[in-house]
């Protein structure tokens, strides 16, 4: 909307050109979506339902009776904030619907009584993935770049669609199973989105750099990229009330609709393999605990039956180590982890 405006009144007064730079857009919504969480967030959380307490969790007791579903404050922030700074598409509307669909269900998972089933909450992850896919393609051919090799390929929407959604799918339940330890979901999520952010405007949305790095160039790259900050700001926002000790959690009104985009971003750069660079942490502590249950489940193979999963309760129940201590760790792994990584995903092809 804003950039519209600046279009618009540019002529008027020219300062407002600003309006129509990415790079204020971006700075404009990472500010907004951080200042307006924060000063939202304590205002509102005594609307929001308490924590009753999860089974099997880690310290499960000490987050009873705190305000959770905080998702539903600042994804909802993270909406509007977006409606307002990127450039319109209804493309990116579409996947603006897709995450306010992922934070309903969250909040309604949130505020029932057990919760929903894995089934009842897998089932509406994969139509919202799929949804989300379709939004990504348009429903037409999509470039796609994939390690080792040196060209690109043009993917049917069937295959893009395919691979999209189960890829959007793990996301989101990964991220999902990454919130059990105070900070360490955002501040997980939001380095990994971070980084998604910088390759969609600095390297496939940049046409001299992309074509030097031998990626394709995708001219809404810095659109995602705006997107992508303004979701992070939301989060340090939120971060700084669910630093431990925790005052408020985002629940699955907030895990989830973040891991949808995560997902999204990753397919909008045109490499799923990027997601096993910028939230490899992730992957590691959630979704291998999807895969020990599914093999236990579907095909009684108990392996790994030793460790705990997610796998941030397996290193503080059965290593010891605090709150703390699993906050920092993993993140300097995955900060560490992912330079690496990009350096060797964009080199070696």
């Amino acid at each position: 909307m804003l950039y519209y405006l600046g279009q618009y009144l540019a002529d008027i007064a020219g300062p407002l050109r600003l309006l129509e730079s990415y790079i204020f857009l971006a700075g404009l919504g990472t500010a907004l979506g951080a200042l307006l969480t924060w000063w939202l967030l304590p205002r509102l959380w005594h609307r929001l339902p308490t924590d009753k307490g999860r089974e099997y969790a880690i310290d499960a007791e000490k987050s009873i009776g705190k305000p959770m579903s905080g998702g539903i404050i600042f994804i909802s922030l993270f909406i509007i904030i977006s409606l307002l700074v990127v450039p319109f598409d209804w493309k990116f509307a579409g996947i603006l619907v897709c995450t306010l669909m992922a934070m309903i269900v969250g909040y309604l998972d949130d505020k029932s009584i057990g919760g929903w089933s894995e089934y009842r909450l897998g089932a509406a992850d994969l139509i919202i993935a799929i949804f989300a896919s379709i939004m990504i393609c348009e429903l037409r051919p999509f470039t796609i770049w994939l390690p080792l090799f040196k060209d690109a390929f043009i993917v049917g929407p069937t295959l893009f669609i395919a691979v999209s959604t189960v890829l959007i799918w793990t996301s989101i339940n990964a991220t999902n199973c990454t919130d059990g330890v105070d900070g360490l979901s955002a501040s997980l999520s939001s380095m990994g989105i971070l980084f998604l952010g910088g390759i969609l405007y600095g390297i496939v949305g940049h046409a001299d750099i992309s074509s030097y790095l031998l990626v394709p160039h995708y001219k809404e790259g810095a659109d995602w990229a705006i997107m992508a900050f303004v979701l992070v700001g939301c989060l340090t926002g939120y971060l700084w009330h669910n630093s431990y000790p925790s005052a408020v959690m985002m629940g699955d009104s907030g895990s989830r609709p973040i891991g949808l985009m995560l997902g999204v971003l990753v397919m909008a750069c045109g490499n799923p393999f990027l997601i096993l660079v910028v939230a490899f942490v992730v992957l590691v502590n959630g979704a291998t605990g999807m895969i020990k249950v599914a093999l236990l489940r579907f095909f009684k193979i108990g392996i790994f039956a030793k460790i705990r999963y997610p796998l941030h309760d397996h290193v503080r129940h059965n290593m010891g180590w605090s709150n703390t201590q699993v906050l920092v760790r993993f993140m300097l792994l995955q900060a560490v982890g992912t330079p690496i990584l990009l350096v060797l995903l964009l080199k070696i092809r």
